[in-house]
């Protein structure tokens, strides 16, 4: 069974919006955050190191958010 995680938001409108998140979008989201916390951190301790990490982390979740999309935007498409 598939994975998803079904966001809701309320427009301006009052109509909802429901926009589904496969595991790649949702790791991918999970692992951005987490590398701009570490960055940040690395950041007000004057840790290079642990900066350089966080960049790395941050920019592996974009990646993997955009592989989501990727698969998103072809499933939509069949």
């Amino acid at each position: 069974m598939p994975f998803a995680l079904v966001v809701t938001t309320s427009v301006m409108t009052g109509l909802n919006q429901e926009t589904r998140m496969n595991k790649d979008q949702i790791k991918g989201s999970v692992e951005e955050a987490k590398g701009k916390v570490k960055e940040t951190v690395g950041v007000i301790l004057d840790d290079k190191t642990m900066e350089m990490e966080g960049n790395v982390q941050k920019n592996v979740g974009k990646v993997r958010t955009g592989f989501g999309n990727l698969k998103e935007d072809i499933k939509e498409s069949r």
